[in-house]
């Protein structure tokens, strides 16, 4: 029998690209080919690239010409495989194999049985591909993408023209994959989409089946059924919509984590506006009060962009006094930046690079001490930890209200009989800014 070819694989961007990276590596090991982890070995090398800001672009190009120069025989895809970004990546390295676009799974093994023919097939007696399918994050945690696209049109981004509107996937569907996650190990379930809440608007709620039970395709109804595997299920990308009030009661009863992450961006209403951000602040500090009256234990994360074109002194002062008012746990905040084909682009009067950076600074300033007073409630609190590694120090967790590699960590000085996907409880003896260490 002849080997299989082997394929080189690089992985960039959001954890929504990495999910396609999985399913893409999966079909790969199914069709019979091996992935290589070196240049020399691969019979070409496939460049999952990120096109959503321009720093991002750039890494990817710089990636693709990474690849073309140790290897010589490169795809790509991802978000700059299609329309615009397509011909970017054509501009800088012709010399690319083929291009194709995000979540193109058939589309990219296509390009690959065409440059790299196999004529070896998987033997299921030694070939082994685990029934979860291919997985890049860590044994005890992976990522559970709900839906494909966007139905909003917010100034600052491409999504949608790069993925296309809302594609909800079945209910059904996506809870056989969470339960074959979960038999395989998986500990906790980060359930991704560009838009969590809005999950199946375009199935129109429809009913489907898992385990011989109908399940309405609903967030609510997802949230609920996941929160009977017995494992943490963390909620990512929620938009602060009415209905998502129904899914905080799961997070009080122990469900699902209490955990919310929601891309709030500004907190002025005229930013806002200008934004065409699908919420308005004064509603979302009254969504957040209550939230937290029915889950007091709740962590809020969100992500803001200052210097977005025409954001006065007095608009930046309202998202300083928005960020106070909702005192929010986790917080990421980003230095607006221009990408080609977003709207915002003909927006006047944009801000200067250097009150951007002055505004982000004091935006930081401002958060860090929120989160480190936030944070230092929980010493003396007995926390569930849920470990990632052990090192030579001791192990490295998280707590229920932090998100991998986006959120802080807790230190774990004793480590032994411990594993990586354990679940530990210890008493919290000191907090950072960002950070949590125990005994």
């Amino acid at each position: 029998m002849p080997n299989p070819q082997k394929v080189g694989f690089i992985s960039l961007g959001c954890p929504k690209a990495l999910v396609d990276s999985e399913r893409i590596l999966t079909q790969l090991r199914f069709d019979g080919y091996e992935v290589s982890p070196s240049y020399e070995d691969a019979g070409v090398v496939i460049v999952n690239t990120c096109g959503f800001i321009d720093s991002a672009k750039e890494e990817s190009l710089a990636t693709i010409g990474e690849a073309l120069e140790e290897n010589g025989r490169v795809l790509v895809t991802g978000c700059m495989g299609g329309g615009d970004q397509a011909e970017l990546v054509l501009e800088r390295h012709p010399k690319v194999l083929g291009i194709t676009g995000p979540a193109a799974y058939e589309e990219v093994l296509s390009e690959v049985r065409r440059v790299l023919p196999n004529q070896h097939k998987p033997d299921p007696k030694i070939d082994l591909i685990p029934a979860q399918g291919v997985k890049l994050t860590p044994k005890h945690y992976a990522y559970l993408k709900i839906s494909e696209g966007c139905n909003h049109r917010c100034r600052f981004c491409i999504i949608p023209s790069l993925r296309g509107d809302l594609v909800s996937r079945p209910v059904g569907e996506i809870m056989r994959e969470a339960e074959q996650l979960v038999r395989s190990g998986v500990k906790e379930l980060l359930v991704i989409s560009q838009d969590t809440s809005a999950y199946g608007v375009d199935l129109k709620y429809r009913t489907d089946f898992w385990d011989g039970r109908p399940l309405k395709s609903d967030m609510h109804a997802l949230a609920a059924a996941l929160g009977d595997l017995g494992v943490w299920v963390r909620m990512h990308y929620v938009y602060p919509y009415p209905h998502v009030d129904k899914v905080i009661p799961l997070m009080a009863d122990g469900k699902i984590l209490p955990y919310l992450d929601i891309p709030l961006q500004h907190g002025s209403p005229t930013v806002l506006k200008r934004m065409k951000r699908p919420a308005a602040s004064e509603k979302t500090l009254d969504r957040i009060a209550s939230w937290r009256q029915v889950c007091p234990d709740i962590t809020l994360r969100s992500t803001f962009i200052v210097g977005f074109p025409g954001e006065t002194e007095a608009e930046f002062d309202e998202l300083l006094d928005f960020i106070q008012e909702a005192q929010l746990d986790r917080v990421g905040c980003f230095k607006y930046s221009a990408v080609d084909g977003a709207t915002a682009n003909e927006l006047a009067n944009p801000v200067p690079e250097a009150i951007k950076e002055e505004r982000w600074h004091r935006f930081m300033a401002l958060q860090q001490d929120i989160s480190a007073q936030r944070l230092s409630r929980k010493v003396g609190q007995s926390v569930e930890i849920l470990i990632d590694e052990i090192t030579p120090d001791g192990a490295v967790g998280r707590t229920k209200g932090d998100a991998p590699e986006i959120d802080g960590v807790v230190f774990v000085d004793d480590s032994s009989g411990l594993r990586a996907g354990d679940v530990i409880k210890r008493e919290v003896t000191k907090a950072d800014n960002y950070d949590l260490w125990t005994r």
